[in-house]
């Protein structure tokens, strides 16, 4: 089984329908990102995405075993969904005799608690929207990042290293405004002063559509974080991101490890696979 082909195109069956599929109203059931109750984790990168994207009226998912180890039980003919790790592979060098360590990808399948009898949960705590957009502007205003406002278009400056914003009146809702910083924020981590990408592409290019997924990804986790529904989706950039997908299916992998990046970079949170 390739994962990393299968969950690249469910990602490309979404996004040829014109929906980009981690895209979601975090904050209508009161839960935010993929989460594992018994781990008391949040699934990570590629995996944030692949459970993002599942049908499921809760964003709870455990494993059979671990619904078992609390006295429940997934149900009879429900149906699973891979997640991933990487395991490494001790391999000796038959010249040097140097072990290295090779990341293997492998999986396991976990379900979603509305296929689970018998593991209830707490209802989450309520948190309203402007408690969403408190939080926000206080988690905004911690990572030092030049902010201007003025104009029609939204940007980050690599080369003066600052961000340009229209004024928050000029969009459908604060929400939006704060799903519109959260992603060119997440342009701005990849300075070289902070997480160092590339920002060589030049607009229309493989690379530039890549680094544009990447903060995509990297405002959904923030926004599934701070538990702000605003609109991410930039309905230009689907067909280049298609490209970038299909050129190499392991191009969502990449990309989602390094929107993970974003978030640890921005929470000062190291991730742990759930």
């Amino acid at each position: 089984m390739n994962i990393a082909q299968t969950i690249t195109d469910n990602i490309i069956k979404q996004l040829e329908a014109g929906v980009a599929p981690w895209i979601k109203p975090w904050h209508s059931n009161g839960i935010d990102a993929p989460y594992n109750p018994i781990t008391k984790r949040y699934y990570n990168g590629i995996n944030f995405i692949q459970l993002s994207m599942m049908p499921g009226s809760t964003h709870n998912w455990v494993t059979y075993k671990q619904a078992q180890s609390v006295g429940a039980q997934v149900r009879k003919g429900s149906k699973g969904v891979p997640v991933i790790y990487f395991s490494p592979l001790e391999v000796k060098d038959r010249v040097t005799d140097e072990v290295k360590k090779i990341p293997m990808l492998k999986h396991y399948t976990v379900f979603n608690l509305d296929q689970v009898d018998g593991l209830e949960l707490p209802a989450p705590a309520e948190r309203t929207m402007n408690e969403s957009i408190a939080s926000c502007e206080e988690f905004i205003k911690t990572q030092r990042a030049i902010i201007k406002h003025g104009g029609n278009r939204a940007f980050y400056v690599p080369s003066a290293d600052y961000i340009q914003l229209p004024e928050l009146d000029q969009f459908k809702s604060s929400a939006d405004y704060y799903a519109t910083v959260l992603h060119e924020l997440s342009h701005w981590t990849g300075h070289e002063s902070r997480l160092h990408r590339d920002f060589s592409g030049l607009f229309g290019n493989e690379a530039y559509a890549f680094e544009e997924l990447v903060a995509e990804l990297g405002s959904a986790m923030l926004c599934a974080h701070l538990k702000i529904d605003g609109q991410l989706q930039h309905a230009s950039y689907i067909d280049s991101w298609l490209k970038v997908l299909k050129d190499d299916p392991k191009n969502i992998l990449k990309a989602s490890a390094l929107a993970q990046k974003i978030l640890s970079f921005t929470t000062k949170e190291e991730a742990e696979e759930a």
